[in-house]
């Protein structure tokens, strides 16, 4: 990570714009109002310089990389599901030198990403009881198989090794219960089930489903996809079903696009030709000369019933094809669902989905298909403090048949090259978009973006070489009368919005960071915000993904949280450390905020770490001496038993 970015272009000085807050009621008229995007201190600093403005009370974990975890003192951290534990009740113990993709199948997969505790029984807010859905992103080959590095794993694997990968990605839905010693899967549960890239059906709906691009040998229906790619974050819908969102499905593609029919949508999602992974060498699905349709057949967001194992998941082509991050759901106040999802890649852009229909409360029945009419969106910006969001609809402005849009599925499909038509605004690396349940504001999670130049930089994206990030605001204007979440008008044409923070050690004039002004002084700043969740209280918890870059900074990747309004607006407090070289993701409360599960994805993934000799062997030190890295998900509570974070 490099030390130098540059300055922050602002019109007024940070001391104007904490008074100018001060003298309004409403955030909407602060910041904004004062002609700055840094954000805005809170009230009351110069009253609470001396005491903690946070309503985050806990005592901070250690700031430091280690080979180990670390929680925050009175909290214990518990690992509850490792890759290769037992899934499915026939499952195989884990034996990481003989790894098959028949056991892969009924083991706990690779790389956890989002996560979701949903509460049985179904419908409930039970707090102890329910299940766990968890993404599994991608794989690290060099640190599962003896013999790989990072730079010879494509050329050198097996076929048995690939397909065993192949296994690895998808989904996984098990059941949980909270005992006297904790948290604990439960064995042989009719819920638990492994969806896997390798042989789990999928059912393709909306406009796109069956469309002429989406057909190939295999499927000449284009209406029937094997397994899932990339799946990052994801949502939970109202009615109690999960959404996963395919990322990067670009990287398991080889063959030479541009001897393809779909040579321009390959090249705009960044199929290149050469993959990192060895699977187009085996599997003629993967290798885009053979089947130049199939990579048209990822990029969507994955709808499956936790609650129901024999059903078919559903791949909802209404939401777009892009890189997605995310699906938050949120039930507008005229009754229709509202999805928001950003393109995790330097400027691409931020997505939101209307339903066309009412959600009926209790009724899942009634909302099978809710996901499949509506309208996708995208965002544009500009430096009055104005979101607008601009309807990707065939046959409105540009998406014409003049411009290669021949039907609504084509704008989905080229969901990324209608949004470039529209104007909408490119971000830096927009990953997680969630909505506060209790101020109904949404929150955009920018993680970085090494190579904006200072000619591009705006009041939204105010650094060029942004190596750290920041956090936006987005505000719909909210219904008279009402407050909260209920209250915020996410079917709103126009939003206002506003910088939270600006990311980076504000001790070091380069940065360019803006937090609370006690950031500096607790020494816990963070860089590449990634997922986040929110509390009940409202408070937002940052997930954080620096990459290699963690070398580079000192500090770890792991968990932070910070009050979004009041005295303790923006002062972050680390709460969480991953482990030596991990990433952070999927936070999930239980609805009584009692516990927290993260995911601690790819552990000891570096340039030079391998499955012989691994720069961690975390969460297991004792297999023999010689158990590789195994990507976790963690249950963390407090040790009295109390409400995490109060």
């Amino acid at each position: 990570m490099s030390d130098t970015a540059e300055k922050i272009i602002t019109t007024t000085p940070l001391a104007d714009l904490i008074d100018a807050r001060l003298s309004r009621r409403s955030a909407l008229k602060g910041l904004l109002a004062a002609g700055a995007a840094t954000v805005a201190a809170p009230a009351a600093f110069a009253a609470t310089r001396n005491t903690d403005p946070s309503s985050l009370p806990f005592e901070q974990a250690p700031h430091n990389v280690e080979m180990f975890h670390q929680v925050s003192p009175g909290h214990r951290a518990d690992v509850l599901l490792r890759w290769g534990d037992k899934v499915a009740a026939d499952a195989p113990a884990f034996d990481p030198f003989n790894l098959t993709a028949e056991a892969q199948e009924k083991q706990f997969g690779y790389n956890n990403d989002f996560v979701a505790f949903l509460p049985l029984p179904r419908g409930s807010k039970n707090s102890t009881h329910g299940l766990l859905a968890v993404n599994h992103e991608y794989t690290n080959p060099e640190l599962m198989f003896t013999g790989l590095t990072a730079l010879n794993a494509a050329s050198r694997m097996t076929r048995e090794q690939a397909d065993v990968e192949i296994a690895a990605h998808g989904h996984t839905i098990i059941e949980i219960k909270k005992g006297a010693n904790g948290w604990e899967p439960v064995q042989g549960s009719k819920y638990n089930r492994r969806i896997s890239a390798r042989s789990t059906v999928m059912q393709v709906n909306g406009p796109a489903a069956g469309h002429d691009r989406l057909k190939t040998k295999a499927d000449p229906s284009g209406r029937r996809v094997i397994g899932t790619l990339n799946n990052c974050a994801g949502g939970v819908t109202p009615w109690g079903t999960v959404l996963i969102a395919e990322e990067n499905f670009n990287m398991y593609f080889g063959g030479d696009p541009a001897k393809t029919s779909e040579a321009a949508n390959h090249k705009r999602l960044g199929i290149k030709g050469k993959s990192r992974y060895s699977w187009s060498r085996f599997h003629e699905r993967f290798d885009v000369e053979k089947n130049p349709n199939e990579p048209n057949r990822f990029g969507w967001i994955v709808e499956i019933d936790p609650y129901d194992p024999q059903s078919t998941p559903i791949k909802r082509t209404t939401l777009g094809r892009f890189k997605h991050e995310a699906a938050t759901c949120v039930v507008a106040p005229d009754g229709r669902v509202v999805v928001y999802s950003g393109d995790d890649e330097a400027f691409e852009y931020i997505y939101r989905f209307v339903t066309a229909k009412k959600f009926v409360p209790n009724n899942p029945a009634a909302n099978r298909d809710l996901l499949d009419e509506g309208t996708l969106s995208v965002a544009k910006f500009d430096d009055k403090g104005t979101l607008r969001w601009l309807p990707l609809v065939f046959g409105q402005g540009p998406l014409t048949q003049a411009n290669g849009f021949h039907s609504q599925a084509d704008v989905l499909i080229d969901t990324r090259r209608a949004a470039d038509l529209l104007g909408a605004t490119p971000m830096d690396r927009p990953e997680d978009v969630e909505t506060n349940p209790v101020n109904g504001r949404v929150y955009v999670m920018l993680t970085n973006n090494n190579t904006r130049k200072a000619e591009q930089i705006s009041k939204l994206h105010p650094r060029a070489t942004n190596l750290y990030g920041h956090i936006v605001e987005l505000l719909p204007p909210a219904t008279e009368g009402s407050d909260g979440a209920r209250g915020a008008m996410h079917t709103a044409d126009e939003y206002r919005w506003e910088v939270l923070l600006l990311a980076g050690d504000p001790s070091n004039p380069e940065h360019g960071a803006k937090y609370h002004p006690d950031t500096q002084k607790l020494g816990n700043w963070l860089a590449a915000p990634d997922n986040c969740t929110f509390d009940n209280r409202g408070r937002l918890w940052i997930t954080t993904d620096q990459g290699s870059s963690q070398r580079k900074s000192g500090i770890p990747d792991g968990v932070y949280a910070c009050d979004v309004n009041g005295a303790g607006r923006a002062l972050t407090k680390f709460f969480y450390a991953c482990p030596k070289d991990a990433e952070m993701c999927g936070p999930a409360f239980t609805p009584d905020n009692k516990t927290l599960f993260v995911a601690v994805q790819h552990p000891g993934e570096y340039k030079d770490s391998t499955f012989d000799d691994p720069s961690t062997r975390w969460p297991d030190f004792n297999f023999k001496g010689k158990t590789p890295p195994r990507p976790s998900v963690v249950a963390i509570t407090r040790e009295d038993g109390g409400v995490i974070g109060n």
